[in-house]
């Protein structure tokens, strides 16, 4: 009878098996993409600047914070003269344009527009001009605007008589100069205007200590 050197054969079927799994386990792992280390930067890099955005809103840190929060600081009352004044300035500027656009084509040779146009869009001028130099007299400046507000109110009559004047030079019998030097008088006023605006605006900042 012979003898079975191993009398266990089985006993090292369950090595084997454990090594093949760590074998296909080690294989496989290797296989699997890696993450990308900017990807994992980038995120956080994104999750640091909100984070510093938002702190920066406690500290008065940052461009855009520090604009809010300075216009922020400003009461309702001074606010509401300042978005009264902004109104009244892009409707000055949008003047501005129509009469140079208008006297223009008036003075060009041939003209491209004839003189009941032109005189129809003149008036319309004036008509914009008078109402928005009753809007801004309407307006009530905070104390510390005051000088600004006469200021204002100067440049924007100089524009209304400037207009009016404007009228009466393209109805005159001269050949243009009392019609083009109120024009002229009227965009300086309301550039005047503009300026001063933006002054108002650095007064009312500064009244604040923003």
């Amino acid at each position: 009878m012979a003898v079975n050197p191993d009398p266990k054969p089985g006993r090292w079927i369950l090595p084997l098996v454990v090594l093949g799994m760590i074998a296909f386990t080690y294989f496989f792992v290797r296989e699997l993409p890696e993450a990308s280390p900017d990807t994992t930067l980038a995120a956080g890099g994104e999750q640091t600047t909100t984070t510093a955005a938002t702190g920066g809103g406690g500290n008065g840190e940052g461009g855009t914070t520090s604009t809010t929060e300075g216009q922020s600081q400003l009461d309702p009352d001074t606010q509401a003269y300042l978005d009264g004044i902004d109104a009244i300035d892009s409707d000055l500027q949008v003047q501005r344009t129509d009469l140079v656009t208008a006297n223009d084509a008036f003075n060009e040779d041939p003209r491209a527009i004839e003189f009941d146009e032109a005189l129809s869009r003149f008036e319309s001028v004036e008509s914009a001009t008078q109402e928005l130099l009753e809007r801004h007299g309407a307006l009530t400046p905070p104390e510390a605007l005051a000088g600004n507000h006469s200021t204002l109110l100067t440049a924007i009559e100089l524009a209304s008589e400037s207009i009016t004047e404007a009228i009466a030079g393209i109805r005159s019998t001269d050949t243009g100069e009392r019609r083009n030097a109120a024009v002229d008088a009227y965009t300086t006023a309301a550039g005047d205007y503009d300026t001063e605006v933006t002054n108002t605006h650095n007064a009312a900042q500064s009244a604040t200590g923003g």
